[in-house]
């Protein structure tokens, strides 16, 4: 489960003070009647596993302070996240990873402009069992095993690995569809989208699938975001990576200032005639007011001061009336 506790204790202190909250998932258009907040409508977001459960704090936290918007959130991937975007299917599309040539010609061939703001850091985490001696991995060891015409299945068979470890392989990667598979591909085997396929356990974007797959196999391995080991750190180890300069462990520190190898930042993408609605506009304002805290909160890992100030003076653009077809790296 994720982490609620600190969104109950907020929507409890907005019905103290008599403000309706929690429990209305009904709503009108966005030109219907609206609540006491002035706001009402349908937010469609979709995309990304990985930034799905930040999203759906936020919207929790959006909802309780106006509870005539009912905000929908998706998991199925960045990469089947972009396809209902451009197909014109959602208001906002949570990524992993930013907009690809095939998608930014989808949106344009619908006439759909976009931009990618930042609302969190992460470092994408390689796991493996507890009972597992192994602390750390360079990216040709991370490569040997995961590359597509990789033989490897015994951890034994990982050359120069510290320390031995004689026990099969057992691993569990997400579906093509996920920005965390585009992003993994890319750093550790040179090209994205080819990985290994015999012996892999395909989790789609489940990334609960992996933790239970990877804790229950003395020789598991899988990957996924931060989040997810900060979530269940009894349950799995966390790989230091060696990219050169010895190793370095996942944590906030490291992905905010880049020295972990798979640090990446973490997006949402609205539509420009998403922008035009007041409704969008003031839930995205929302987002990145209340973003590092909540982030904090669930386990992701917050923007820097300038990174956060990056973001809202790109929105204010937006919302000026830019917006369309860019994106932010």
């Amino acid at each position: 489960m994720r982490k609620k506790l600190w969104f109950a204790l907020a929507a409890c202190a907005v019905l103290a003070v008599g403000v309706a909250a929690c429990g209305d998932d009904s709503s009108d258009s966005a030109s219907g009647d609206t609540g006491a907040s002035g706001l009402s409508g349908d937010i469609r977001v979709d995309g990304s596993s990985t930034v799905g459960p930040l999203t759906e704090a936020i919207a929790e936290e959006f909802n309780a302070e106006n509870p005539d918007v009912k905000v929908t959130v998706g998991t199925s991937g960045t990469g089947g996240g972009f396809e209902k975007f451009c197909a014109g299917e959602t208001d906002i599309s949570d990524a992993s990873r930013a907009i690809e040539p095939d998608e930014e010609k989808a949106c344009q061939a619908q006439g759909i402009g976009y931009d990618g703001i930042q609302v969190a850091n992460d470092a994408l985490t390689v796991a493996i069992n507890p009972d597992n001696p192994v602390t750390c991995m360079t990216v040709d060891q991370l490569k040997s095993v995961w590359e597509s015409k990789s033989s490897i299945n015994s951890w034994s068979q990982i050359q120069g690995l510290q320390p031995s470890f004689d026990e099969d392989l057992a691993l569990y990667s997400p579906g093509t569809d996920s920005g965390t598979f585009d992003f993994f591909t890319d750093k550790v085997n040179g090209e994205e989208g080819a990985e290994r396929t015999a012996g892999v356990n395909d989790i789609g974007e489940d990334d609960n699938a992996t933790v239970t797959g990877v804790s229950g196999a003395k020789g598991g391995m899988g990957y996924f975001g931060f989040s997810y080991y900060e979530e269940n750190q009894d349950k799995v180890k966390a790989v230091e990576v060696d990219s050169g300069d010895g190793c370095v462990a996942p944590a906030p520190e490291t992905a905010q200032d880049g020295s972990y190898y798979l640090s990446r930042p973490l997006y949402v993408y609205p539509s420009d005639k998403a922008l035009q609605n007041e409704t969008v506009d003031e839930f995205l304002r929302f987002y990145l007011d209340n973003i590092n805290a909540v982030a904090e909160q669930v386990g992701f890992i917050p923007m820097t001061d300038q990174q956060l100030q990056k973001s809202q003076q790109q929105l204010d653009s937006l919302t000026g009336g830019s917006a369309g077809g860019t994106t932010t790296g």
